[in-house]
C-alpha cells in the first residue's frame, strides 16, 4: 500500500511540476490570446483593405490624368510634294498627348460609394471588436475551468490520503481482532474508487489546460501555472440586477447588433448605387497633344527653299493641338441588367432588415438566459455553503462515533462521501458564480481585457 501510494503521488506530481514553470494571471492569459490569435490578425488586415477602399472612393472625386508618348518609323514609297513624284523614303515621327477627364454627374454614385466604403469600414471595426470580446470571454472561461479542475483534483487527492490512512488503521485493527476483515475489503474498495476519481480529475485538468493553450495559441512550448486569488479573497457579493435594464444595456452596447445596423445602412447605399445606374452620366474632358515628323518642312525666305523643322519647334509650337469637351451617356436598354441589379439590391436590403430582428431577438434571449443563470447560481451559493457546513459536522460526528465503535465503516464512508461531494459542489458553485458574472459582461457587450475577479 505504501509503495502504491508513493507511485500515485509521483504520477500526480508530474503535471503540477510542469505547470509550475511560469506563473500567469487571467489578464496575462487574455493578453497572450489577443496577441497570438490569427483571426484578430486577419481582421486587422481586412480593416486595412477597408481603409484602401475608402481612399479609393475619395479618389473618385478627383479628375483622371493620363499621358502617352509614341514613335513610328515608316519605310516605303511616299509622295514627295517638292518633286511631285513617289519615292522610297524612311519617315520617323513622334507624338505625345496629355488627357484629363472628370465626372460631373453620375446619379450621386460617387457620393454613395464613399458613404458605403466608410460604412463597410465601420462594420469591420465592430466585427473586430466583437471578435476581440469573444476571445477574452473564451480565454476567461477556459482559464477558470483549469483553476476549478485544479481545486477539484486537490480535494480528490486529500480525500484519497484520508481514505488510505483509514485503510491502514482498519488493517491494524483487523490484525488484533478489533474489526472484521470485511471492513478492510470495503475500505480497499473505497480507496480504489477514489484513486479512479483522482485519475479522472487529473485527466480533466490536462484536457482543460490543453483547451486553454488552444485559445492562447502559444506555440513557444512554455508551461504555465495559473494564478488566481484565493477563494476567500473572491468577491461573492451578488449584484443587484434588473432584467429590463440589462436588455437595454445589451441593445446599446452589443457590437454584433451595431454591425448588423451598419450592414443595413450599407445595403441602402448599394440600392442607391444600383438606382444611379439608371440615370445619365455627364463627363468633361480636356487634353493637349504635340507631334514631330522628320519630313515636315517650312519655306525659309532667306535660303529661298524649304528646310526641315526641329523637334522642339514642331512638338511645342507648330504641331500643338488642344481640346475640351463633354460627354453624356444615357442608358436606354442593357438586357434588363441594371433593373435586375436594382431589384436584387432591394431584396438584399430586406433580408438584412429581417436579420436585424433576428439578432435583436437573439441578444434579448442571451441576456435573459444569462440573467436567469446568474440568479440561480446566487441561490446555489447560499445552499452549498449550508450543505458544506452540515456535511463537515456530520462527518466529524460520524468519525467520532466510529472511533468509539458506535458506528459502522459503511456509515463513516457515506458521511465522508457526502462531505467530499459538498466540498466539490461548493468549489464549483464559487467558480461558476465568478464565471457567470463574466458571462453577463460578455452578453451585455461590456467585457474587456481588464477582467476583474
Amino acid at each position: 500500500m505504501i509503495l502504491r501510494t508513493l507511485i500515485i503521488t509521483i504520477l500526480l506530481s508530474i503535471p503540477v511540476l510542469s505547470l509550475a514553470q511560469t506563473s500567469i494571471t487571467l489578464e496575462d492569459a487574455i493578453q497572450i490570446a489577443l496577441d497570438n490569435n490569427y483571426q484578430l490578425k486577419q481582421a486587422e488586415n481586412n480593416l486595412t483593405v477597408s481603409d484602401n477602399a475608402v481612399l479609393n472612393a475619395k479618389a473618385d472625386f478627383l479628375p483622371s490624368l493620363s499621358a502617352s508618348y509614341n514613335g513610328t518609323r515608316r519605310v516605303g514609297q511616299q509622295f514627295d510634294q517638292t518633286t511631285v513624284t513617289f519615292e522610297n523614303v524612311t519617315t520617323q515621327s513622334l507624338g505625345g498627348n496629355l488627357n484629363s477627364s472628370i465626372t460631373l454627374f453620375n446619379g450621386f454614385n460617387n457620393i454613395n460609394n464613399l458613404r458605403r466604403a466608410n460604412t463597410n469600414r465601420s462594420i469591420q471595426i465592430e466585427e473586430s471588436q466583437r471578435l476581440r470580446e469573444n476571445i477574452i470571454f473564451t480565454t476567461a472561461s477556459r482559464f477558470l475551468q483549469v483553476v476549478l479542475n485544479e481545486e477539484l483534483l486537490k480535494i480528490s487527492q486529500e480525500n484519497l490520503d484520508v481514505s488510505e490512512q483509514q485503510y491502514e488503521q482498519i488493517a491494524a485493527q483487523v490484525e488484533v481482532g478489533r474489526s472484521p476483515n470485511v471492513d478492510l475489503l470495503n475500505q480497499a474498495s473505497v480507496v480504489a474508487n477514489e484513486e479512479l476519481t483522482v485519475i479522472q480529475r487529473e485527466n480533466a485538468l490536462e484536457s482543460s489546460y490543453a483547451q486553454l493553450m488552444r485559445v492562447m495559441q502559444d506555440d513557444t512550448g512554455t508551461e504555465y501555472s495559473l494564478v488566481l486569488p484565493d477563494i476567500e479573497d473572491l468577491d461573492l457579493m451578488p449584484l443587484d440586477l434588473n432584467l429590463q435594464d440589462l436588455m437595454q444595456t445589451a441593445l446599446q452596447n452589443r457590437r454584433d447588433l451595431r454591425a448588423q445596423q451598419l450592414t443595413i445602412e450599407r445595403n441602402r447605399y448599394d440600392e442607391s448605387i444600383a438606382r444611379a445606374s439608371l440615370l445619365p452620366t455627364i463627363n468633361a474632358s480636356m487634353g493637349i497633344s504635340g507631334s514631330y515628323n522628320d519630313r515636315f518642312r517650312s519655306f525659309d525666305p532667306e535660303l529661298g527653299r524649304s528646310v526641315p523643322l526641329s523637334y522642339t519647334e514642331q512638338f511645342f509650337d507648330r504641331n500643338v493641338n488642344s481640346f475640351i469637351g463633354f460627354n453624356i451617356q444615357i442608358p436606354i436598354f442593357d438586357n434588363l441588367s441594371r433593373r435586375t441589379n436594382l431589384e436584387n439590391s432591394k431584396i438584399t436590403l430586406k433580408n438584412s432588415q429581417l436579420e436585424m430582428e433576428n439578432v435583436r431577438f437573439q441578444v434579448n434571449e442571451e441576456v435573459r438566459q444569462a440573467y436567469n443563470d446568474y440568479m440561480s447560481i446566487v441561490k446555489e451559493l447560499e445552499s452549498t455553503e449550508k450543505a458544506l457546513i452540515a456535511a463537515e459536522r456530520a462527518y466529524e460526528t460520524e468519525f467520532q462515533r466510529y472511533e468509539v465503535g458506535a458506528s459502522t465503516l459503511i456509515e463513516l464512508n457515506q458521511a465522508n462521501a457526502n462531505y467530499v461531494l459538498a466540498q466539490s459542489n461548493r468549489i464549483q458553485t464559487i467558480y461558476n458564480f465568478v464565471f457567470q458574472e463574466k458571462v453577463l459582461d460578455f452578453y451585455l457587450g461590456q467585457i474587456t481585457e481588464s477582467v476583474e475577479l
